[in-house]
C-alpha cells in the first residue's frame, strides 16, 4: 500500500495533466456544438482507459523499485538497489554504486589512517618508557651522570618529533612552503644538529655540494627528510672511522643528490619494504630504537613534494640514499652581479 501510495504521489502531476487534456478535448468538441455527443463520451472514455493502463503497467514494472526504497534500511549495501528496469533507474543505480565505492573508499582510507596512528602511538609510548626509566635510575645515583640523561632526553625530544611530523602529514597542504633553496646551506644545517651523534660514532662526512646549487622544495621538510637520511647513516655505521658521502651532480633529468654510507647495508629481504609504516627489518631490532616511521615519512613527504627517492645497499657495505628534484626544481644560485 505504501508503494501504490508513492506512485500516486509522484504521478499526480500526470494525472492532472492527463486530465486537463481530456477537459480540453471536451471544451473543443462543446466549440464544435456536440453534433455526435457519443465521439466525445469514446474519446474521454478511451483517454481515461489508456492512461490507467499506462500508470498501471509503470508501477508493476517499478514495484520492485518502490517496495525498496520505502524499506528501512540496514546496511549500507542495500543502497545497491538491483534488478531495475527503466533507463532512469539504471542510471540512478549506476550513480548510487559510485557513491557507495568512494564512500568506503574515503570509510577505508579513514580506517586506516587512524590505525596507522593508534598503532604508531601505542608503539612510541611503549619505547619512551625506556629512556624514562633509565633517567629514574641515573637520577637515584648519587653522583649524575648529566651526559647520560642529556642522551636519553634527546632520544624522547627525537620520538616527539616524530609524532609531530606524523600528525602534521595529515595536513601537508597547508603546512607546505615552496621556496629555492641553497642545497649545501641545507645539508651543513644537518649535520651541525647532529654534529654530537656523528662525534660520538667516531664517523666522518665528506660534503661535496657545489654552493651554487639551489633547489625549489620547502625547507622544514627537506630538513627532516635528510635529517632521517643522515641520522640512519649514522645509527647503523658500527665501526669507527667510517665515512659518509653526500654529492650533489646535475643531470639532464634534474639535481640528484646522494647520501653513501659505509654502514651495515640492508638486507636484500628488507630493501623494498623499508618505506612501510612500522617495518624495522632486521637492522632496526639490533638496536632496538628504530619505530619504523622515519623513512615511511620521508618517502611520503618526497611523494607530495614531488621529488624521487631511490635506496639501493649491499648487505656489509652500506647504503646509498639518491633523491632527485626534478622538472626545473635544479638550479644555480643567481651571484650578486645578476642580481644587480
Amino acid at each position: 500500500m505504501k508503494a501504490f501510495m508513492l506512485f500516486l504521489r509522484e504521478h499526480v502531476s500526470f494525472m492532472l495533466f492527463q486530465l486537463g487534456l481530456v477537459l480540453f478535448i471536451l471544451l473543443l468538441y462543446w466549440l464544435d456544438g456536440f453534433r455526435n455527443p457519443n465521439t466525445a463520451i469514446y474519446s474521454v472514455a478511451m483517454s481515461v482507459l489508456l492512461t490507467a493502463g499506462y500508470l498501471t503497467s509503470k508501477f508493476i514494472m517499478r514495484r520492485s523499485f518502490y517496495a525498496k526504497i520505502i524499506e528501512k534500511p540496514k546496511k549500507m549495501e542495500e543502497a545497491l538497489i538491483r534488478h531495475v528496469l527503466t533507463p532512469e533507474h539504471r542510471k540512478t543505480t549506476e550513480f548510487t554504486r559510485e557513491l557507495y565505492r568512494l564512500y568506503q573508499h574515503e570509510v577505508q582510507t579513514l580506517y586506516n589512517v587512524q590505525h596507522r596512528h593508534l598503532q604508531f602511538m601505542n608503539q612510541w609510548v611503549h619505547q619512551m618508557k625506556t629512556p624514562i626509566s633509565v633517567i629514574n635510575l641515573l637520577l637515584q645515583e648519587d653522583e649524575v651522570d648529566k651526559k647520560s640523561i642529556s642522551q636519553e632526553v634527546e632520544r624522547i625530544q627525537t620520538g616527539l618529533e616524530i609524532v609531530l611530523v606524523n600528525a602534521r602529514l595529515e595536513t601537508f597542504e597547508d603546512d607546505m612552503q615552496i621556496e629555492r633553496l641553497p642545497l649545501k646551506m641545507i645539508l651543513q644545517e644537518v649535520f651541525n644538529e647532529n654534529k654530537r651523534l656523528i662525534i660520538a660514532k667516531g664517523l666522518f662526512p665528506v660534503l661535496t655540494v657545489d654552493e651554487q646549487l639551489t633547489v625549489a622544495t620547502d625547507r622544514k621538510w627537506i630538513k627532516f627528510m635528510l635529517n632521517q637520511f643522515i641520522t640512519n647513516a649514522v645509527k647503523y655505521t658500527f665501526e669507527k672511522g667510517k665515512k659518509i658521502y653526500v654529492t650533489a651532480e646535475q643531470k639532464p633529468e634534474g639535481l640528484l643528490l646522494e647520501i653513501t654510507d659505509e654502514g651495515i647495508g640492508i638486507p636484500a629481504s628488507d630493501l623494498h619494504r623499508v618505506t612501510k609504516a612500522f617495518f624495522t627489518g632486521e637492522n632496526g631490532r639490533l638496536t632496538g630504537e628504530s619505530t619504523g616511521m622515519g623513512l615511511y615519512i620521508a618517502s611520503e613527504v618526497c611523494q607530495r613534494l614531488g621529488h624521487k627517492l631511490t635506496i639501493s645497499s649491499k648487505l656489509g657495505e652500506g647504503t646509498t640514499i639518491k633523491l632527485l628534484f626534478t622538472d626545473g626544481e635544479a638550479g644555480e644560485q643567481p651571484n650578486e652581479e645578476t642580481n644587480r
